[in-house]
């Protein structure tokens, strides 16, 4: 076993810290019987409850997600307007914390979830759900170092405890295994990560997505930086001190969301002297979305693992592990073809449900669920249009055939369509001939005697061969 750098080191001391220091509000078990539930939550208010809750509101998209994980859709009853994810949101009723509460009263939750800020920026309406005897829990961890206590909390709520401590070493062992993967890597790539565009704000070196940079194996150049007030993870920084680091910048990251609507690469491209900035030159600018770095959910694995990716491509996003593979199915064609593209995963905003898409629909699939470790990659590369779905299935353990690797051939490159100088005899049992010739005509892909053979399936190595010499003729 390789040894392990300073970082991974303490990236294993960080995270044992935080399942050591777990939160000890715990419902026990009493003659049989399950006890009274007691807890001090995140507005100092001593909640107790007979029993966990059954019919949950939740009002902030990351307590959705985690209940989610935690297996709570059915006893999910509604959720909050900027939901997004997973996609089974979209069944759930929705609440507004800035509405009239009568509604939430109405809907007869024996739960329901808030964090601080809406019990400082909406009081009354707070009130009026306490005083209707519903039980109203406020969380949110300020810090990383929060996240499992708080967890913990959810769960104590709910009941999950067990599937609670189960996701949580899932969790770490996630972005160790991350870690372990950047952790020999010299030199560590110098980041600048952008909070919001206004004024070229970053994050304090405490923050959530600073410790995601650092897992990822980044250095923050930005360390320095001071929160804006007493309690925030956004920093002061400005263009002037960023272009006078801007030799240091190896890649410049700019979050997308809530916080940040703007900063697209383009934008930051073409920013008055931002072109002296080493990343902005060699074309490093990403963005990633604040759900998966900011949010504290079970998807900061994700966000770490993203990051990573765009930190170190050559080794995240390395193709030759699959060419062990004695047959290769659609969700690993999937996995590979978003990597070949070094593609960052698509999530979805709240506003993507309420526009009309032609096609397949982000989680549409009903035999991919939300939980599948290829999700993020199947949907992404459904669209991104590098592969396609049958009806509203994907069939992710069928194995992919020939001409469907040729297909995604295609829609990985734009190759030249040549004049063709193939025969072959069973060009009639190809749907699309023609994306098969361009493929072979490029010599991306063989035939066998005087035939394609589509039907056949392909072996890892197959794959592997014909995604590097797509990447040749590129």
């Amino acid at each position: 076993m390789k040894r392990l750098s300073a970082l991974c080191l303490c990236v294993v001391f960080i995270l044992g810290v935080l399942f050591t220091g777990c939160v000890g509000n715990k419902s026990e078990q009493v003659n049989g019987e399950p006890a009274k539930i007691e807890l001090t939550d995140d507005d100092g208010n001593l909640i107790k409850m007979e029993q966990p809750a059954q019919r949950i509101i939740s009002l902030y998209s990351a307590h959705t997600i985690n209940l989610f994980a935690l297996g709570l859709d059915e006893q999910v009853i509604g959720v909050g307007t900027s939901d997004s994810y997973p996609p089974q949101v979209r069944d759930k009723e929705v609440f507004d914390y800035k509405s009239d509460p009568e509604k939430v009263i109405a809907a007869n939750p024996d739960l329901v979830l808030i964090r601080p800020f809406i019990t400082r920026s909406n009081p009354e309406f707070v009130e009026a759900l306490k005083k209707a005897k519903i039980n109203v829990v406020s969380l949110y961890p300020e810090s990383f170092a929060e996240f499992v206590p708080y967890i913990e909390k959810l769960a104590v709520v709910t009941g999950q405890e067990e599937k609670a401590q189960s996701l949580l070493k899932e969790f770490t062992t996630d972005i160790q295994e991350v870690a372990n993967l950047t952790s020999e890597i010299e030199p560590k790539v110098r980041v600048y990560f952008e909070s919001t565009e206004n004024q070229y704000r970053t994050i304090t070196a405490d923050s959530t997505p600073a410790q995601m940079v650092k897992y990822a194996g980044g250095i923050n150049i930005a360390a320095d930086a001071e929160g804006i007030r007493e309690g925030t993870s956004i920093a002061s920084y400005g263009a002037e001190r960023i272009l006078e680091k801007a030799e240091e910048i190896d890649v410049f990251v700019a979050q997308r969301g809530a916080m940040n609507a703007g900063g697209s690469p383009h934008a930051i491209k073409i920013r008055p002297g931002f072109h002296a900035i080493k990343a902005v030159r060699e074309d490093r600018i990403y963005n990633i979305e604040e759900k998966l770095v900011s949010s504290p959910t079970f998807r900061l694995a994700v966000g770490v693992r993203e990051l990573a990716r765009m930190f170190y491509p050559e080794v995240m996003d390395e193709l030759s592990k699959f060419a062990n593979k004695e047959l290769v199915t659609r969700e690993q064609m999937a996995q590979m073809a978003v990597m070949f593209k070094h593609k960052g995963i698509f999530v979805p905003s709240s506003k993507y449900y309420q526009q009309t898409h032609n096609g397949h629909v982000y989680g549409d699939f009903t035999d991919v669920k939300f939980t599948d470790p290829a999700f993020e990659y199947i949907e992404t590369a459904v669209l991104s249009g590098y592969m396609e779905g049958k009806e509203d299935k994907f069939y992710p353990y069928q194995n992919i055939t020939r001409e469907e690797l040729a297909s995604v051939l295609y829609m990985l490159a734009d190759l030249e369509d040549k004049e063709s100088q193939i025969t072959y005899t069973d060009l009639k049992e190809c749907s699309n001939p023609r994306q098969v010739e361009i493929i072979l005509e490029n010599g991306i892909m063989s035939l066998k005697g005087n035939q394609f053979k589509p039907q056949d399936p392909v072996t890892g190595q197959e794959v592997v061969e014909c995604l590097k010499k797509l990447a040749d003729v590129q």
